[in-house]
């Protein structure tokens, strides 16, 4: 008998300051330019170029993220402006070394271990954010429903803490 558990998962980012400012600015500068190569046409390129970049500081403005547990593995997902999807990242649960809320204190004896930290959480201090140590070289932080948390603890309860 073949047990495949599917859980999906959406966690919409906060953008930053920075980006939404830019976003702004990028935006602005296209109509003036565009405005201006009315009269001189080199005022049309760089609406070109500005233009370019407010699509793309668009797209990294509105960021979500999607966590697909499915049989054993966990896989990332980045939605860009709700119309376009890159997969980041796949993981298999059986190389994950612990799965535990960020203050837990579990996650004790890797607060203090040099490795590298990817972040595909929301960035808002009053969710529930999850870390995963990988491989004991890599923590990710999630934001996981508590049916994904579920289901990944079926598979690995020794790894697994809600606490």
């Amino acid at each position: 008998m073949v047990s495949e558990t599917y859980v999906e998962c959406l966690v919409a980012r906060k953008s930053s300051f920075a980006v939404r400012f830019l976003k702004t600015l990028l935006i602005m500068l296209t109509i003036c330019f565009v405005l201006i190569g009315m009269v001189f046409v080199p005022g049309f390129l760089i609406a070109i170029a500005t233009g370019v970049g407010a699509y793309f500081a668009y797209m990294n403005a509105d960021l979500e993220y999607e966590y697909l547990y499915i049989d054993k593995e966990i896989s990332i997902d980045k939605v860009m402006a709700k119309s376009r999807r890159k997969r980041i990242a796949v993981y298999d649960v059986q190389r994950m070394e612990v799965f535990a809320p960020v203050k837990s204190y579990h996650l004790d004896a890797f607060k203090n271990r040099e490795m590298k930290s990817v972040d595909y959480s929301s960035r808002m201090d009053d969710n529930k954010k999850y870390m995963m140590v990988y491989e004991g070289n890599l923590k990710i932080f999630l934001e996981p429903s508590p049916e994904m948390v579920k289901a990944i603890q079926m598979v690995a309860p020794r790894k697994v803490f809600t606490d």
